[in-house]
């Protein structure tokens, strides 16, 4: 009689740690697609397979626990794949103007940015002036956030000055709060031709 009982406690067990299981491994990839949403919403890009084929809880909770354990840290490992792609520092030119994206909490420019401004560059000394605009979102401390955002555009005016600019030819502007959009958007910094 002990061994029936024995025997239940342990399927009822092991039922509930495949179903606790099956519920982490459905909010981390819930979590990741919903950033992966969030960063797409600015710039379209295919949704990575792998974030895609690993959504299958029904396939899940008939697998073994041996089974599950491989693919719960596969799905970790490309949420956090896709975050720091998110994350990662880029440079965009679009009808003139230079978009500086930064990694969060960094003030480090991206591969490639002193390139993307070399148009700018001739621009200003042929006696343009070039007007950086630096944004930071609203959440966690403003005053930090401000600072980070002042610190990036201060990075990016170094760029163009070590470019050959002459600093009479930049205007830095006041950091502006960003009240919608996503994280990419807020860490960014502009350079535009007045």
């Amino acid at each position: 009689m002990f061994s029936q009982d024995d025997e239940g406690q342990q399927g009822l067990v092991l039922a509930v740690v495949l179903g606790l299981l099956v519920f982490v491994m459905t909010l981390v990839i819930g979590i990741s697609l919903h950033r992966l949403h969030r960063a797409q919403s600015s710039s379209p890009q295919p949704v990575p397979a792998i974030a895609v084929a690993a959504v299958a809880p029904a396939a899940v909770a008939s697998a073994p626990a041996a089974a599950i354990l491989p693919d719960v840290a596969q799905a970790i490992q490309a949420s956090q794949a896709l975050q720091a792609a998110a994350d990662a520092a880029s440079v965009k030119v679009e009808q003139g103007v230079v978009r500086f994206y930064f990694g969060s909490g960094s003030a480090d420019l991206a591969p490639g940015a002193v390139d993307a401004m070399a148009d700018l560059v001739k621009a200003a000394k042929g006696g343009r002036t070039l007007v950086i605009s630096g944004f930071h979102d609203a959440t966690g401390d403003a005053a930090k956030n401000a600072a980070l955002a002042k610190q990036r555009a201060v990075a990016v005016r170094d760029a163009l000055k070590a470019a050959g600019v002459p600093e009479r030819q930049i205007e830095l502007k006041k950091p502006e709060q960003l009240a919608g959009g996503n994280d990419a958007e807020a860490r960014r910094v502009e350079i535009s031709l007045q």
